[in-house]
């Protein structure tokens, strides 16, 4: 006989054997004792987490002979013939294949026709959010008002491509991801099933790798099964199998970028390499490292919540001890852009190399989190007297040339013009009510620009650049300060920003709008 897989094999034959979804067993095992029986169910969730066969579940257990604790019976002949597939009684459908109007047709002749034995004629399709839009609009008139021997169990990984109109005719069930410690319980059971053995270090890694579905996870365990044959399964196995990497590089590699050692920090990525490892797994499992490492400094007891070993979770805090929270927020938001752009790349090792050579070098990306890591430095190095004058200086050097290095709109010399349009006017004369409406750190910085008119548009002139890149990185913001613009004077004023370097003073050599029209001041009435 032909092997079966794991998956296959241990599928859940009664709700007792569910695992992670209680609040869904519960309800229909109530339903099945209390033949309180639905006519159209919708089961929303994620891959992996049991909708098919809770689906096939409830098909037996509504048509059971004898339930036992509204579960399935398995002994009786319709039990089996739907175990077996034989029955005529529980349709599957795959919506994926089958989206049409005209399979949609089929559906509502075979509802006409009750079934041959048993009580019910169950419909489960699956994938259903794949079926065309005129399918839907066929099936619902059925949906809504079925034959008393008619369920439909409807299954979906995407529940927001489902019609309203669908939504309101079922009894909608949310699925939850499946918990590490539900899958590992599960895993553990079956090896001993099957006679393996595997460490529990191995089991949370395939059951972290699985992402909450038990199919991937058991999946994953008849990879490393097969490989290791009457072996002991341990996490080494277990990595070298999934092509993943060990924490320890993780480490290593942290400790490489702190030093801003370049040389090192592409060494390890060379190893990783060079050991055949999945490259975006590698910047995966890199990113949760540093999520795991930020949760361990934001509090402590986080062994729970991380699902980590304290010897581990030690590793992880030592490690950080000389990491600052902002430096890892970054390391997060520089490889997660990381791992959107090598999954469809040709080229993954040489955007890892560039990225991780950006990380080593705060100096080589201009985003606020960058900067922020580059002025730390330098405040650092001035607690530190014996090398403030060189790493000062080296460090004020860089953020000047980072200011000046990007192309920016320059600042228009100064010439009073002979006229200005009557929409900047009057967004100059209310720009100070404008920029309270902004509020928060926008009305801060706002609060310091300098207006200047550049050909028909409102330039804004930055002396702070940090604020300046928060603009450049955000043009969201501008989009919002527009708006507010247009809200207060009726009109759209298109908006560009500008960065003066401080060489000279500004008002020697160009225009401030704000001197020559009259502003609209808010005055805030005293608190009584």
């Amino acid at each position: 006989m032909s092997y079966t897989a794991l998956y296959r094999k241990f599928r859940p034959r009664t709700f007792d054997e569910v695992k992670g979804q209680d609040h869904i067993v519960k309800s229909l095992k109530n339903q099945v004792k209390a033949n309180r029986i639905g006519h159209a169910y919708l089961f929303c969730g994620t891959r992996g987490t049991g909708k098919t066969s809770i689906a096939k579940i409830f098909a037996r257990a509504v048509n059971c002979e004898h339930t036992v604790d509204g579960n399935p019976c398995m002994a009786c002949a319709t039990c089996k013939s739907i175990l077996e597939g034989s029955s005529m009684n529980v349709i599957e459908i795959d919506a994926a294949s089958n989206n049409g109007v005209d399979n949609v047709r089929d559906i509502i002749e075979q509802v006409e026709y009750p079934p041959t034995e048993g009580k019910y004629k169950v419909f489960i399709i699956d994938e259903v959010h794949m079926l065309s839009t005129a399918a839907f609009n066929a099936l619902l008139k059925t949906l809504e008002e079925p034959p008393s021997y008619v369920i439909f169990i409807l299954a979906t990984t995407e529940v927001h491509k489902i019609p309203i109109t669908v939504l309101s005719r079922c009894q909608q069930y949310d699925f939850h991801r499946i918990t590490i410690d539900d899958m590992k319980a599960r895993m553990r059971e079956l090896m001993e099933i099957e006679n393996n053995k595997i460490t529990d270090e191995a089991l949370s890694y395939i059951a972290k790798a699985a992402d909450g579905s038990m199919r991937d996870a058991l999946s994953l365990l008849d990879q490393c099964m097969a490989f290791f044959m009457d072996e002991e399964v341990t996490l080494d196995k277990v990595l070298s199998v999934l092509g993943a990497v060990d924490q320890e590089i993780f480490t290593r590699l942290l400790t490489a970028m702190e030093e801003k050692d370049v040389k090192t920090t592409l060494a390890i990525v060379e190893e990783v390499v060079m050991a055949g490892r999945s490259l975006p797994q590698f910047v995966s499992d890199f990113t949760w490292y540093m999520r795991n490492l930020l949760l361990i400094k934001s509090a402590d007891n986080m062994e729970k919540v991380l699902d980590m070993s304290t010897e581990t979770i030690e590793r992880i805090r030592v490690a950080s001890q000389d990491v600052s929270m902002q430096k890892v927020i970054r390391y997060i938001r520089v490889l997660s852009e990381l791992l959107n752009e090598i999954r469809y790349s040709g080229q993954k090792r040489i955007l890892i190399e560039v990225a991780f050579i950006k990380l080593c070098r705060p100096r080589m990306d201009n985003n606020i989190d960058s900067l922020i890591d580059r002025i730390n430095t330098i405040e650092t190095a001035v607690s530190h007297g014996g090398v403030v004058g060189k790493t000062a200086a080296q460090g004020q050097e860089a953020l000047n040339a980072m200011i000046n290095a990007a192309p920016r709109p320059t600042v228009k010399p100064k010439e009073l013009p002979k006229a200005v349009p009557e929409d900047i006017k009057e967004a100059v004369k209310h720009f100070k009510e404008i920029t309270t409406e902004m509020g928060g750190i926008d009305k801060g910085f706002l609060d310091e620009v300098k207006l200047n008119l550049n050909g028909d548009k409102l330039q804004l002139v930055f002396f702070n650049p940090v604020a300046y890149s928060m603009y450049e990185d955000e043009p969201a913001r501008i989009e919002r300060l527009m708006d507010i613009i247009a809200e207060r004077i009726g009109k759209r004023v298109e908006v560009e920003i500008a960065f003066h370097n401080g060489s000279e003073p500004y008002e020697q050599e160009h225009i401030d709008l704000s001197k020559f029209i009259n502003m609209s001041i808010d005055v805030e009435d005293d608190e009584e």
